[in-house]
């Protein structure tokens, strides 16, 4: 079952662990047709967080993180943001871009943020 998140939970949510998040509003019709797939994934994998944020009602979030179209699907782990994929997905494609987001070494992705981070540091 996908949580709402709002500004008071956001951070708190994405600390640990995998979260997708599906930015999405009322009026949109593709965000709709999502939904289905979005929730149905939420109840086949119960060890990732899925949360939900209406952009209508946290506009702050929906700028924050530069939504332009919606539905807008966020991948967090370990509260680093690995992929934003804006567009409605099919179940099968759904699935598959879980997979990748199991498969990601986070150890090398922290290396990879650590060596951007000491460059930008000696520049």
């Amino acid at each position: 079952m996908a949580i709402e998140l709002t500004e008071k939970n956001f951070k708190e949510t994405i600390k640990e662990g995998i979260v997708l998040i599906d930015f999405w509003a009322e009026w949109c019709g593709p965000c709709k047709a999502f939904a289905p797939v979005f929730e149905a994934a939420s109840a086949r994998h119960s060890d990732i967080k899925f949360g939900k944020v209406n952009t209508e009602k946290e506009g702050g979030l929906a700028a924050v993180f530069q939504i332009r179209s919606i539905p807008t699907l966020m991948v967090f782990r370990d509260g680093i943001m690995l992929a934003s994929q804006p567009g409605a997905m099919p179940k099968a494609a759904f699935e598959e871009f879980i997979q990748k987001v199991r498969d990601v070494d986070m150890d090398d992705v922290r290396a990879k943020i650590e060596a951007r981070e000491a460059q930008k540091g000696a520049a």
